[in-house]
């Protein structure tokens, strides 16, 4: 399955831009009885996220090189809906909820067609390098964020 990344419409924000990449399951991502194993999509998020960050230009190398800072998670908080199972071509997305000093929180979902398997919110705090201590976060990122938000979430 050739991964290719899109960028559509949030369903919860309207004025907010939703990233997706495709994720087919694999024996590896599944537990004994053939399902994703539900650490599995914790993968599939970070997998997202990361290819968000490389496609808006921060991916996590050149920010600790360039500007000494880099993201944790410090909080998620999942809905297991349904299964995904070996062999299903899934849609693994996110969508920036809101932006503040040192944060993001990301909506993040799961999908097979138009079934949702997975919600979740997960907060990520940027630290310094090599200190990891609470940054803010990049001016640059901030400015590339901002377009991902619907205005009224931009917060200083």
């Amino acid at each position: 399955m050739e991964r290719q990344l899109s960028v559509r419409p949030a369903h919860a924000q309207p004025s907010a831009r939703r990233f997706s990449i495709p994720v087919r399951v694999y024996y590896q991502d599944t537990d004994a009885g053939g399902m994703v194993f539900h650490a599995t999509y914790l993968d599939f998020m970070e997998r997202v996220r990361m290819d968000w960050l490389r496609a808006i230009g921060f991916e996590i190398p050149k920010m600790v090189e360039r500007h000494q800072a880099m993201f944790v998670v410090r909080s998620a908080n999942i809905d297991y809906l349904k299964p995904a199972r070996l062999g299903d071509a899934l849609d693994v997305s996110l969508a920036l909820a809101s932006m503040r000093g040192a944060q993001l929180v990301l909506d993040q979902r799961v999908t097979r067609g138009m079934e949702e398997l997975v919600i979740a919110t997960i907060q990520l705090a940027c630290i310094g390098v090599p200190n990891l201590r609470p940054a803010r976060v990049p001016e640059g990122l901030r400015i590339e964020c901002a377009r991902w938000l619907a205005p009224e979430a931009v917060t200083a």
